[in-house]
């Protein structure tokens, strides 16, 4: 499929189409669809930055390639003078006072968002289902969840509401929706992309990446966003991913490949998405591509460390929405009160039970038998990624256990939609890039690599676009 950036650029330039004509039809469509996939339409604000566009075309100057495309927000984004809810009633009616450090990069490229998209609350749900503007639906079967938590964003792409969004992925947020609706989506390096002006999760494994229906868009916008940022001191300088490189068939043909074995032969794993991963290797074999198994930690470990080190990242995080300092005041007598009823119901159920959770494992008496261990398995984790990237380049495997649930199926049962994550938060424990990619198994396939891997992995994914 040709980059949807290149093109809509191109029908700019050519005048097939206005900007303000584009960004109105995609507000229009956005209004219009029933996958529940927009919070807050931003009509006036995209309207008049596309007048601009239009204008500039009109007096014959050149334009940038990102300039006038229209892209959407998940709803943990900060955009000065929008709305930015977090999907929650806490911040329903709360207004950005700045700009994200990676939409205001967007912003220099001309590119124009239209959105505040769908989620679960605070990023908390594998299902879009989590949320106080009503569940998501699957872009490709309506009685299917969107996947979570940037589920908005995911079926904004897919249905080409927007061109492309910008996610957040603590466990999978970005990897697992994109992987149930059919595109790309992008965990970057931790640390490539600023996390400022990002509602924040899990501040050790927040990412903030894209969402595309092509390589090109994804690799066109990881470029515009990353960066190091003095507002957040994990950033680092990173190289352009070129592409030269990215459509290096050859060299990415001589990537040495892995994947884990317990992860495949895992009970747990739908016969149909193992039968799918499985012809996938083949297939790769079969090209000439080296392919070895690697054993790698149970899933139950890297779900139990993950869980418990993002619960007390998240109740120390949300510790600051007490009713006073930020979002919907309820009444009380007294402080204690005030702070403790408006928690209670501003916050849904599953940001109280990670609230909760959270403290508990960081509580006198739990800490160094729970948390400070949850930390040192992480150490380990990571050491093994190092060992593992010593001998392969590339990792493989499934983006989930299971095929997209049902509307409704996972709410009933809280550790199944943990559970569900399982494929996902080892790389998040690792700081690692990557890429859900629409190849293999139902859901998808996961393409790794070692940290600031991020331009092989995109190589490595446009061999399989050109191999499947």
């Amino acid at each position: 499929m040709k980059s949807r950036i290149h093109q809509i650029h191109d029908e700019l330039v050519n005048k097939q189409t206005s900007c303000r004509a584009l960004v109105q039809s995609k507000l229009d469509a956005l209004e219009a669809n029933s996958h529940n996939t927009a919070n807050y339409l931003l009509s006036e604000y995209a309207l008049n930055l596309a007048d601009k566009v239009d204008a500039k075309i009109a007096r014959g100057e050149e334009i940038g390639l990102l300039e006038g495309i229209p892209f959407g927000l998940k709803d943990v984004f900060l955009l000065q003078g929008q709305p930015a809810s977090g999907s929650s009633d806490f911040l329903r009616k709360y207004i950005s006072p700045y700009t994200a450090s990676a939409v205001s990069k967007l912003l220099d490229a001309g590119a124009i968002p239209i959105v505040k998209e769908n989620c679960d609350s605070f990023g908390h749900g594998s299902s879009t289902e989590n949320t106080v503007f009503g569940a998501a639906k699957n872009a490709l079967d309506a009685q299917r969840v969107a996947g979570g938590s940037s589920g908005g964003g995911a079926v904004n792409v897919a249905k080409d509401y927007t061109t492309f969004s910008l996610g957040g992925d603590t466990g999978g947020s970005i990897r697992q929706p994109a992987g149930y609706n059919g595109i790309y989506g992008l965990k970057p390096t931790y640390g490539r992309v600023s996390r400022y002006g990002i509602m924040a999760y899990a501040s050790s494994t927040d990412v903030v990446g894209p969402m595309a229906q092509t390589l090109e868009d994804i690799r066109i916008v990881t470029n515009a966003i990353s960066g190091k940022d003095f507002r957040d001191q994990t950033t680092y300088s990173s190289s352009e991913i070129s592409e030269e490189t990215m459509h290096n068939s050859t060299q990415a043909k001589s990537l040495k490949v892995g994947y884990y074995k317990n992860f495949v032969e895992s009970e747990s794993l739908d016969p149909q998405i193992r039968a799918g991963f499985l012809d996938l290797i083949q297939k790769l074999q079969s090209a000439g591509v080296s392919v070895e198994a690697l054993d790698f930690f149970e899933t139950q470990t890297l779900v139990s460390t993950y869980y418990t080190l993002a619960m007390a990242e998240t109740a120390s995080n949300l510790a600051r929405l007490d009713g006073t300092n930020y979002g919907a005041r309820k009444k009380g007598e007294n402080l204690k009160e005030i702070y403790s009823v408006s928690r209670s119901e501003n916050f849904t159920e599953e940001t109280k039970r990670r609230i909760v959770g959270g403290n508990q494992v960081l509580s006198q008496g739990h800490a160094e038998a729970i948390y400070l261990k949850s930390r040192q398995l992480r150490d380990e984790i990571e050491r093994r990624f190092v060992e593992e990237f010593a001998e392969v380049d590339i990792i493989l495997s499934p983006v989930s256990l299971t095929p997209v649930p049902k509307v409704g199926e996972t709410l009933k049962d809280p550790l199944a939609m943990y559970l569900s994550d399982a494929y996902t938060v080892g790389f998040s424990l690792g700081g690692l890039p990557t890429l859900s990619a629409p190849f293999g198994p139902e859901t998808g396939v996961q393409i790794t690599a070692n940290k600031d891997g991020d331009e092989k992995v995109l190589q490595f994914a446009n061999l399989l676009n050109d191999l499947i």
